[in-house]
């Protein structure tokens, strides 16, 4: 959420749409992908250059091209536009913190994420991007059909869109709306309107009641689809028509098992922020939670986006995500008695030596993580 000028708050919600061109806008959509890139490298080059011969920080807008480039005048220019503020975004952060933002480089062909982003204005005559039926007019390409999973309400205002073409060939739409939205009250955590969550690789999460949503395992279940597809690949003549009529198959069916997961993030997340006033999770570190994915599926959990999803709808119902450090012993540390254990546990239940309570490890450390959250929060009270 942001603050508006009226003084109340403004809320972002991004829907995401399918997009089925017709064949000429189609390549009017790759025309437009590379002009991106070709735009992008340009200003860059010219940037590098004078900031070589004069030591001033300058990047050129992208109307200096189009005398020596005609082919930029064939795509919108708003895509052009936003080329142009990306870079300067680029440089921003990077001038912010040049350790954790790299210098923006160049783009090429085979590494690039095809996509180009267009920006709505309204005239007298009207906007010149807005939803129909079944499909988004956008400027140049006209009215591309789509399909829509959802609708926005009338209030809403289009702020921009980003087509984006995926691997498998399909096209995306992300369309931005604004809409205004009154600030939610507060809404402080209670200890029985509260519940504590631990990572688990076997079943997600756990919950302080020891409940598990249990999500199937995806990339488990596809492993022998995705072996026998290696295995084809392996034996085919790379570049061939077979050999690419293959590659499009394996990269549908992660597509597919990346959308299903995806599923499952949102709903998950929703139906726990509709039902608790807080939510405590630990502040675990995913890239070490990826380095044990031999051990089992981290790398297909996804537990990272459920967070930052978890976040955003706690937020919007002014609620909280409380997070706990993640150095905290929540596992080896007894829920009944608070006796912490000196060794690392690696049996799923254990019996603690000083009150002899019988403890699941996972359910345990959730109750943990949910007492530690709670005195957090008080504390800063």
């Amino acid at each position: 959420m942001a603050n508006s000028r009226s003084g109340g708050t403004a809320q972002f919600t991004t829907l995401k749409v399918r997009l089925y061109p017709t064949p000429e806008q189609a390549e009017l959509f790759q025309k437009t992908f590379g002009c991106c890139r070709y735009i992008w490298n340009r200003m860059l080059a010219d940037q590098q250059r004078f900031y070589a011969e004069t030591g001033t920080f300058f990047i050129p807008t992208p109307a200096k091209y189009k005398a020596e480039a005609p082919f930029l005048r064939e795509v919108d220019n708003q895509a052009l536009i936003q080329e142009h503020n990306r870079l300067n975004q680029a440089f921003r952060v990077f001038f912010r913190n040049p350790e954790r933002f790299g210098h923006p480089r160049f783009k090429r062909r085979k590494d690039d994420r095809d996509s180009f982003t267009a920006c709505n204005h309204v005239f007298t005559s009207g906007p010149t991007i807005y939803t129909t039926r079944d499909g988004i007019r956008m400027t140049k390409a006209g009215v591309v059909r789509a399909r829509f999973h959802r609708r926005p309400q009338a209030w809403w205002k289009l702020k921009r869109i980003t087509v984006h073409r995926t691997r498998t060939g399909s096209y995306d739409c992300y369309i931005l709306y604004e809409c205004p939205a009154r600030t939610p009250e507060p809404v402080p955590p209670a200890p029985e309107s509260t519940v504590g969550l631990k990572y688990s690789m076997e079943h997600f999460y756990v919950t302080d009641r020891g409940k598990s949503p249990d999500p199937p395992h995806w990339l488990k279940q596809s492993q022998e689809k995705l072996a026998r597809l290696q295995k084809t690949l392996s034996r085919m003549q790379p570049g061939s028509k077979n050999y690419q009529e293959a590659v499009q198959k394996y990269r549908r069916l992660h597509q597919h098992i990346s959308n299903q997961r995806r599923d499952f993030i949102h709903k998950e997340s929703r139906r726990i922020a509709n039902a608790w006033d807080a939510v405590c999770v630990r502040e675990d570190d995913m890239n070490r939670l990826n380095q044990l994915a031999a051990r089992g599926n981290v790398l297909d959990s996804g537990f990272g986006a459920f967070r930052e999803c978890l976040r955003y709808k706690l937020a919007r119902q002014g609620k909280q995500l409380i997070a706990v450090d993640r150095f905290v012993p929540s596992s080896r540390t007894c829920s009944a008695c608070g006796y912490v254990t000196p060794e690392e546990l690696s049996a799923r239940r254990w019996t603690c030596p000083r009150c002899g309570a019988a403890l699941s490890r996972e359910a345990n450390a959730a109750k943990n993580i949910k007492a530690r959250g709670l005195q957090q929060y008080f504390s800063t009270q």
